[in-house]
């Protein structure tokens, strides 16, 4: 493939924009009607990104690189097939992961080829970094892929080293700019050849406060040159063990800000849920729980080990009893639970103000905000797939400890009550 020339507009076959419907990371419409699948099957990576954390088996994190296991392109099929059994709604497979698809081309390949094979309707797409976008981009078209996601977080090699540890390319590592550089001149390369041949691609940019933020208008108007269809400007989410783990999570306001402020040059997307590399079901219903190792979770009591004399109170954000599934400003309805750290019990349901409404509106007013804690003034903890910053400084200040956590709701009381002591 010729990726020298950067500039390139995007062919869009009328094909493609009827998939895009479907898929509910391109479509907002998309997102409550059809479920995804995404396919831990590439764990290796060649790049050093300083917001990450090259861990796996985080079973209680919802973000991406995460994932519970890492799969085979053979199990890959076979849990793809038990899964559009039980989803019927399943329209997209995507292979995000846990490392990049690209440094594990062969599985990556493999996977998406033995799907093909038993269901030739469902609808493809993979994320990358875009290192090896040069040397892979032409066998992704030849696989009929028609939706790449590419992460573009600075066009200026300064800044990259400052994002990026290192970079492994073609058996060599290298750092500070020279590598941001290599990196870059692929990622812009890779989006060109792969606009210009008819494929959606849409750029993720991961604002960082006070390192690339000022630079995103400019990324977004090189996305547009290069033939991207969309973009989408995501908040830090600061992983614990990983260079950032000290930076704050970007606030969705200065998120949508930016967004509104892009908005004119290129078409943005404001519902991503920056999922998990095992993700399975809607965008705001993950159910990747539920088919872990392709069995159902038993219903079983909330009991966990460990006496203490002091009694606890936690709420919960899940959306059926079983499962930490839901994002705090999501959730209209809190699970009560209260324990002395042996048994806990529901005491209720408690309805509460939404804190966010939405992408457009994760900004609530003070009384909702009142409101929301008002609710809950009387727990010690709440737990919850995921919540905001500033949702967790407003709980911090009113004496609540905000614990982040994806498994059953069991184990989230175990693991909210070691936060606690």
């Amino acid at each position: 493939m010729n990726c020298s020339a950067h500039q390139s507009s995007n062919k869009l076959t009328q094909e493609t924009l009827a998939k895009m419907k479907k898929h509910p990371c391109y479509s907002a419409d998309a997102q409550h009607q059809h479920a995804r699948m995404h396919l831990p099957v590439a764990p290796r990576c060649n790049i050093g990104c300083n917001y990450c954390n090259r861990k796996y088996d985080c079973l209680h994190e919802s973000r991406p690189g995460v994932t519970s296991e890492v799969l085979t392109p053979a199990a890959a099929r076979q849990k793809y097939l038990i899964v559009k059994e039980k989803i019927e709604n399943l329209s997209v497979v995507g292979i995000a992961g846990p490392g990049d698809a690209l440094a594990d081309w062969a599985n990556t390949q493999k996977t998406i080829q033995e799907i093909q094979a038993c269901d030739p309707e469902v609808i493809f797409c993979l994320s990358t970094n875009g290192l090896l976008l040069p040397e892979y981009a032409a066998e992704i078209v030849a696989l009929g892929l028609k939706h790449v996601t590419v992460t573009l977080n600075t066009l200026e090699p300064e800044t990259g080293a400052r994002i990026y540890k290192y970079v492994n390319y073609r058996g060599k590592r290298y750092e500070g700019a020279e590598g941001a550089a290599i990196l870059l001149k692929n990622q812009l390369a890779g989006i060109a050849y792969l606009a210009g041949q008819g494929v959606a691609v849409k750029v993720n940019i991961v604002m960082i406060p006070d390192i690339n933020d000022r630079e995103i208008p400019a990324i977004v108007k090189k996305a547009k040159e290069l033939g991207a269809f969309i973009t989408n400007i995501m908040p830090l989410i600061p992983a614990p063990g990983s260079a950032f783990q000290d930076y704050p999570q970007t606030s969705m306001t200065d998120i949508n800000n930016m967004r509104k402020a892009c908005q004119a040059d290129l078409q943005q997307m404001t519902h991503c849920r920056q999922c998990r590399a095992d993700a399975i079901g809607f965008l705001g219903d993950d159910r990747s729980l539920e088919f872990r190792g392709c069995s159902k979770l038993p219903a079983e009591p909330v009991t966990i080990a460990g006496k203490t004399e002091k009694t606890y109170k936690i709420a919960v954000a899940t959306k059926h009893g079983r499962l930490v599934d839901q994002h705090f400003g999501h959730a209209a309805e809190l699970s009560i639970y209260q324990g002395d750290g042996d048994k806990f019990q529901l005491l209720e349901k408690r309805q509460v103000a939404q804190y966010c409404t939405g992408g457009e509106e994760c900004d609530p007013q003070e009384s909702v905000k009142e409101k929301t804690i008002s609710a809950i003034k009387d727990c010690d903890a709440v737990i919850s797939l995921r919540i905001g910053y500033a949702a967790k400084q407003n709980l911090a200040q009113n004496n609540i400890v905000s614990v982040e956590y994806y498994d059953t709701v069991e184990n989230g009381l175990k693991y909210a009550v070691q936060a606690l002591k």
